[in-house]
């Protein structure tokens, strides 16, 4: 902090002013979108030995890193980059499809347990129709089978 002092005469009052450093606290690595590495790449390649010094500065950027970007765009890297991230979108039809087959999944599913209430159902009834007979023919006095 730098101090300074407010008002002319004897009873001048400090004031604190912050002091901007000139290096940051952390240091960042620049990055470029590939739209504007081919932007600049291109001016690059239009002008002449002073002009593309002249752009550099402008920029902040060193020749290696134009090397560097020339090499990635002749192996058709920035074209890649330009593209945006992501999964590609998928077209209506795909996704119908794929809704009708996590449907037809669950209704498989919810069959399979029809069938097994259905089984489970018909042993009852057919266990208590045994009891019923069984208990019917006790009462009329008669053995049962």
């Amino acid at each position: 902090m730098v101090l300074t002092s407010v008002g002319s005469g004897r009873h001048a009052e400090p004031v604190t002013e912050p002091v901007e450093p000139e290096v940051p606290e952390r240091a960042s690595r620049r990055t470029y979108s590939a739209q504007c590495e081919l932007r600049i790449l291109a001016e690059y390649e239009r002008r002449d030995h002073d002009g593309k010094s002249a752009l550099l500065r402008r920029e902040g950027l060193y020749t290696s890193l134009i090397s560097e970007w020339r090499k990635q765009r002749d192996q058709g890297a920035l074209q890649a980059l330009a593209v945006a991230p992501g999964r590609p979108a998928t077209h209506p039809r795909d996704q119908e499809v794929a809704r009708l087959h996590r449907e037809n999944a669950r209704l498989q599913a919810d069959l399979a347990k029809a069938h097994k209430v259905i089984e489970v159902q018909g042993k009852l009834s057919a266990l208590l129709e045994q009891l019923a007979t069984g208990s019917a023919q006790r009462a009329s006095g008669g053995e049962p089978k």
